[in-house]
């Protein structure tokens, strides 16, 4: 009779860490969030309707959302070029640019938000020149975008980063040797192995951007139905004491946020399957 050696380890065992795993998850995501709907669910059917459709709330909506995208998708195009250049070029200064990419990671919110309003204001550095062209910039919808794309950089480029460094570039090589052209080598060989990665770099971006409150509150001039963003509407309800109206609108941010992160999950899953079986 064959007899079955029990492997030991001298790390804590599946038991043990997915009791913590779910403690942990437990403490600091589900109940927090639980909290939101308990509270919200105080409310009035009617109530949070007329919430939830304000005419002021439809158009916070409408701005963070289509911010939030708008900017994930600059830094996708951009943050690849970020990584690409960080990767396959050596220059001087080099390392100064790729600590640079994670600044908005260590900058406070606040901070970023103050400078960026002086520097596309109407008087700022760029913002003059802007103003020329009859382009605003602070303290309009473009400055929240500009500020949602600050903050959405480093997620792009710190996810792409990595695969670019373990592409194999005997492919490349090999598909120029059979007279593959620059571009068609990146778009048949390099970016199909990019676009998992790429298409998770947007997702964190866009959730990250979704939640911003400091650097956009500055540089936005929260201005009602034109540059007032969700999570502005929701601390101005939670300082009148507001509470199940600020969950409310947390709660629509929650739900709609989760469903495009399941739908663009799905896509990268689907995708990745189509990869794979190929």
């Amino acid at each position: 009779m064959r007899k079955t050696l029990k492997q030991y380890s001298i790390l804590p065992g599946f038991t043990l860490t997915l009791g913590f795993t779910v403690l942990y998850v437990s403490l600091l995501i589900i109940l927090p969030l639980a909290s939101i709907f308990l509270k919200t669910s105080t409310m009035s059917w009617p109530a949070f309707w007329s919430t939830i459709t304000a005419d002021r709330v439809l158009a916070s909506y409408r701005l963070s959302f289509g911010s939030s995208f708008l900017g994930a998708a600059i830094n996708s195009v951009f943050g690849l070029l970020v990584a690409w250049v960080l990767v396959r070029y050596n220059f001087p200064g080099k390392r100064v640019l790729d600590g640079l990419v994670d600044l908005p990671f260590a900058l406070p919110t606040a901070v970023a938000g103050i400078a960026l309003t002086a520097i596309y204001s109407k008087t700022g550095i760029i913002g003059k020149y802007l103003e020329m062209m009859g382009i605003k910039a602070a303290f309009a919808p473009l400055g929240v975008v500009i500020a949602l794309t600050f903050i959405g950089l480093p997620f792009v480029v710190r996810t792409v980063q990595p695969v670019l460094l373990e592409l194999d570039m005997s492919l490349e090589e090999a598909a120029v040797s059979l007279g593959a052209s620059r571009w068609k080598t990146f778009a048949r060989v390099i970016f199909p192995e990019l676009l998992p990665s790429l298409l998770t770099g947007f997702t964190l971006a866009f959730a990250r951007s979704l939640g911003e409150y400091g650097s956009v509150v500055f540089i936005s001039g929260n201005l009602p139905m034109k540059t007032e963003i969700t999570p502005l509407l929701i601390m101005s309800k939670l300082e009148q004491f507001d509470y199940a109206g600020a969950t409310a609108l947390a709660v629509v941010m929650l739900t709609v946020s989760f469903v495009l992160l399941l739908f663009i999950n799905l896509i990268q899953w689907r995708y990745q399957l189509r990869h794979v079986a190929k």
